[in-house]
């Protein structure tokens, strides 16, 4: 069994994310701001969840400002969790094969295999962003994308300066989000 290329792994996670994408957007009429691959430590194969202000104004409801403030980027809370799970079948296939290659590795050499993925998931949004998915000038600047792990690391936030414009909303997630670098 031969081990799947980053590059072929960053092409099916693109495939499988702008299906979902597209799929998500033509369907649910809604002003989507956080789009976002996530993983695990283990480096699972990736789902998407997304959140849009209407459904943070559903969730939210009368929650006070700081609850509201977590509740804007939690992925995890997101009803648009796994959205279009269906459209990535080929990445868990070329995630498992690759996890058969991982058996046999050290913490260090894990811990890279980690890195090449979640790369491989910033490559896809970065992608998707040039092909114009997530808009341009104003729109594009009222989408936060990012590729992060659970639980969330510095990388998360390098992922995210990486892949968006600076502005209010990429500000917003820095308050929110940014885990502190590395010392």
């Amino acid at each position: 069994m031969s081990m799947p290329s980053a590059a072929e792994m960053s092409s099916a996670i693109e495939i499988a994310t702008r299906s979902a994408l597209e799929q998500l957007f033509n369907t649910v009429p809604e002003s989507f701001y956080y789009c976002v691959l996530i993983t695990t430590g283990e480096g699972l194969a990736p789902c998407l969840a997304a959140w849009s202000w209407e459904a943070l104004e559903r969730a939210a409801g009368q929650s006070d400002a700081q609850a509201r403030q977590w509740l804007q980027w939690s992925w995890g809370d997101s009803p648009y969790l796994a959205y279009g799970d269906e459209f990535f079948g080929p990445v868990k296939d070329l995630f498992l094969k690759r996890d058969a290659m991982m058996r046999l590795r050290t913490d260090e050499e894990s811990a890279r295999e980690l890195d090449v993925r979640l790369a491989c998931m910033a490559k896809a949004l970065a992608n998707l962003d040039a092909q114009g998915l997530f808009g341009s000038g104003e729109r594009r600047s009222a989408i936060l994308i990012s590729a992060e792990v659970s639980p969330p690391d510095y990388t998360n936030t390098e992922r995210a300066v990486l892949l968006n414009p600076a502005g209010a909303l990429l500000d917003d997630w820095l308050r929110d989000c940014a885990e502190p670098p590395p010392v």
